[in-house]
């Protein structure tokens, strides 16, 4: 054996610490503004005299984030809990009475990590989940004096869809528990067993690229030990549990209005190694509360042959039909699913009622795509709302139920894009039985909406009547400030609760009675980073040459002064629409108040970059074909801004760097590539080589086979050797969106790098598609201020 030569030693140890370096930091001020405790999340209850106070931690810590997990079936899983990864850690809860103001803190052992805080139906008990040394424990608090328990004896299982759920009786809960036959996981093997073997013959599966997928028999053992779950009933005072039925790998769980029936999804063999646990081979069935079959409506196998955009053939979309006992509602497409088929209808209504002996009945027929009802408070009547694929439009009619042909009537009408005639979200109500039900008065409904408008959002509550159309303001946020309606408070709509905030103040909820007009504070949150304050935060409105209206907001520092050109860093997500006029909406608002959270390039401004953050990329065409344009658009995009912002003096033309995250650093790669306009981009997550997602992408509905010129011309990867700005790739190496795989990154870096062109490959270990742990997020700012400092100020701000 040769000897190493302390040459060859120091080239081997040299090369190691160039592909592996620790992590570095961003200046202090950024890091102390990282460092700042987040204001606390909040859930009203649903008698609206009480409001829970939920606080977490901002970030989880790089160990936390790395903790050993399964990437299998298209989830995440921690064996040691036999739970989903846990990437938000919630340490404390408080309850705060609406009327007295008087706050409860709930009682948790230190150091606790809890999640999922639901309330009862009543409001006088909180049910939450609270990662345990062994497993995940439920747990209850009283909403009065915030004493706090475990039930006994149970494991939650929280792998697959809703882990928990209360019963109408507020003492019951209908919970996904760990079989108590699973004491020790499968023995995996090293060795193989046998080849991974797929075979197709003559099924056209166009499915779309996705990652953590099934790779082999030892993935299958794992997956179906871990996701299957025993359906329990769990009485909160006397801590009895009930077995119902046997267990199985249960996703959906539904108990009927009247709680004699349970309807549930549950996956079956055979799985697939090409999609996801959705799509694996499944039943929707009825079962009573002994967890015997009453009915099975649907049986599935593999479903990966669903057409692009299109849905599954045969029954979907589920729900149990309000004020009946037991009565299915579902759909049914009557195109195969396929949304290019031309058909009158696509879709049809079904209904079934207990005891589920008959055969289903035809309710009525969907001229486009059934996307879901809403029961109103009256029995049997509903609104219903369908798409159109080819116009991205929404309709939305009132029926009535019994009899459909003659009550039908049209309510919305709009474009899925159309941010200024966006009515809203119809606001529910909680019963103390259970019950969620539309709060309506005769014919009228109440609207909470953005409010979109040309200066911005303002948002606004609204009555609105089903039957005429005519809509009543109740409540709109002022001019110069964003606020939000957030609920009603107690017996009535007599009074709101609101989340006031502007540019300026940190946002607080209030109480408002609609009547009086008197207003009290609820909250007195501080300001987490006062240090940020003076900035400056303007929405700017340009024109695209092709006459499409774009806006972005501006940020500037504190300490500007006019005349100055600062270096800009634009920062963008191109999307899709129809047509320019909803293309040009403004969308967001200049009046809320700036939280520096998270990786946000919002944080180049404290190092003296003015920042036009969103700003708006649309492609505009036929839904079809729009991609046909789509580099000449984006190019045109971010030239007129820069344009604009030349044109005001505030920034140095000669000094644009680009980014973004997802599609965005798939648009910052194509504007590198085919643009002179940047000295410098940031691509974040981004996939950059089309070809590689043969099946569709964002809204692109061809395959490759279908628009092979477009999806090479669409590809940066294929213009590598056009890339001729300076280019930093950030990517976790755990990316678990489909169609960014992390070997987009390194295919990318290593054509740019093979034709002599510059760039920065930085893969984070153990990050997602988002990067979550606070050394990942201190790590990625430091990446970008220095990038953006390197080539617009030549310095570095960094620090080890």
């Amino acid at each position: 054996m040769k000897k190493i030569t302390s040459s060859l030693l120091l080239l081997l140890i040299t090369g190691f610490a160039w592909g592996q370096s620790s992590y570095k930091l961003p200046p202090k001020e950024v890091v102390d503004v990282i460092d700042a405790p987040t204001l606390p999340g909040v859930s009203i209850s649903p008698q609206q005299n009480d409001m829970l106070l939920i606080s977490s931690k901002p970030y989880p810590s790089i160990a936390t984030v790395s903790q050993p997990i399964l990437r299998i079936g298209g989830v995440r899983i921690n064996p040691q809990l036999n739970s989903r990864q846990r990437l938000t850690e919630i340490y404390g809860l408080s309850i705060q009475n609406l009327s007295d103001g008087k706050i409860v803190k709930v009682q948790l052992p230190e150091g606790s990590s809890i999640l999922s805080p639901t309330w009862s139906s009543d409001g006088k008990k909180i049910a939450f989940l609270r990662d345990g040394a062994s497993g995940v424990e439920l747990w209850i608090a009283d909403a009065a004096s915030g004493k706090a328990n475990a039930i006994p004896n149970i494991k939650v299982n929280d792998v697959l869809g809703q882990p928990f759920q209360w019963m109408n009786d507020n003492q019951s809960l209908l919970v996904k528990s760990i079989p108590a036959t699973h004491v020790k996981a499968p023995v995996i093997s090293n060795t193989p067993q046998g080849p991974a073997i797929e075979e197709t013959a003559g099924k056209t599966a166009p499915v779309r690229t996705y990652q953590d997928l099934l790779k082999n028999q030892n993935d299958e053992k794992l997956f179906e030990y871990y996701a299957t779950s025993q359906l329990v009933l769990v009485n909160s005072t006397t801590k009895t549990i009930k077995k119902v039925g046997t267990a199985a790998l249960f996703t959906d769980v539904e108990p009927s209005p009247n709680e004699k029936f349970v309807l549930v999804e549950k996956l079956t063999k055979p799985f697939s190694y090409r999609v996801a646990f959705d799509d694996f081979a499944r039943s929707v069935e009825v079962l009573d509360m002994n967890g015997t079959t009453v009915k099975t409506i649907v049986k599935y196998g593999v479903t990966d042959d669903i057409p692009t955009y299109g849905v599954v053939k045969g029954p979907r979309s589920f729900s149990w039909q309000k004020y009946y006992d037991a009565k299915l509602i579902w759909s049914e497409a009557l195109d195969e699913g396929d949304p290019l088929k031309k058909v009158p209808f696509r879709d049809k209504l079904m209904t079934l009622s207990a005891p589920f002996t008959a055969g289903a009945t035809e309710l009525l027929k969907v001229q486009h795509r059934y996307a879901g009802v809403q029961f109103t408070a009256n029995k049997d009547e509903v609104l219903l709302t369908e798409f159109n694929r080819d116009l991205r439009w929404r309709t939305t009619y009132f029926y009535n139920l019994i009899n459909t042909e003659s009550s039908k009537q049209k309510v919305f009408d709009l474009s899925v894009n159309d941010a200024y005639k966006d009515p809203g979200t119809i606001l529910y109500e909680t019963k103390v039985n259970g019950d969620r039900v539309m709060i309506q008065e005769g014919d009228w409904v109440y609207l909470s909406a953005k409010g979109a408008s040309k200066e911005g959002d303002f948002p606004e509550l609204n009555k609105f009547n089903l039957k005429t159309g005519e809509k009543q303001n109740i409540f709109k946020s002022k001019s110069a400030t964003y606020e939000e309606f957030l609920s009603f408070a107690g017996k009535g709509q007599t009074q709101i609760i609101t989340r006031y905030q502007s540019k300026t103040e940190v946002p607080n909820l209030y109480l408002t009675d609609l009547k009086s007009g008197t207003r009290k504070a609820l909250t007195s949150f501080k300001d987490p980073a006062p240090q940020l304050t003076g900035l400056s935060k303007e929405l700017i409105k340009y024109t695209r040459p092709d006459g499409v209206p774009l806006s972005g907001t501006l940020y500037l520092p504190a300490t500007y002064k006019k005349g100055d050109r600062l270096p800009l860093f634009i920062w963008a997500y191109p999307l899709e629409y129809s047509d320019a006029s909803t293309a040009g909406q403004v969308r967001g608002s200049a009046n809320t108040f700036t939280f520096f959270r998270g990786m946000t390039p919002l944080f180049l401004v404290t190092q003296g970059y003015a920042v036009l953050m969103d700003a708006t990329m649309p492609v505009v065409g036929n839904p079809e074909t729009m991609n046909d344009t789509f580099l000449e658009q984006i190019v045109a995009s971010g030239r007129a801004a820069i344009d604009k912002l030349d044109s005001l003096g505030v920034v140095d033309r000669k000094k644009v760097v680009v980014g973004g995250h997802s599609y965005g650093a798939f648009m910052t790669a194509n504007l590198l590539a085919h643009s002179d306009d940047y000295v410098a981009g940031i691509a974040r997550s981004g996939a950059y080589n089309r070809t590689l997602t043969p099946f569709g992408f964002q809204g692109e509905r061809r395959s490759y086979w279908e628009a092979k010129d477009l999806y090479n011309k669409m590809s940066p990867f294929m213009f590598a050797d056009k890339i001729n700005e300076p280019l930093l790739l950030i990517h976790g190496e755990a990316d678990n969106n489909p169609g960014t795989f992390p070997i987009q990154s390194e295919r990318l870096f290593q054509a740019i790098k093979g034709n002599g062109g510059t760039a920065r490959l930085v893969m984070l270990p153990n990050e997602s598609h988002g990067y979550s742990a606070r050394e990942s997020v201190l790590h990625t700012l430091a990446e970008m201020i220095d990038w953006c400092n390197k080539y617009t100020k030549s310095t570095t701000t960094s620090s080890k």
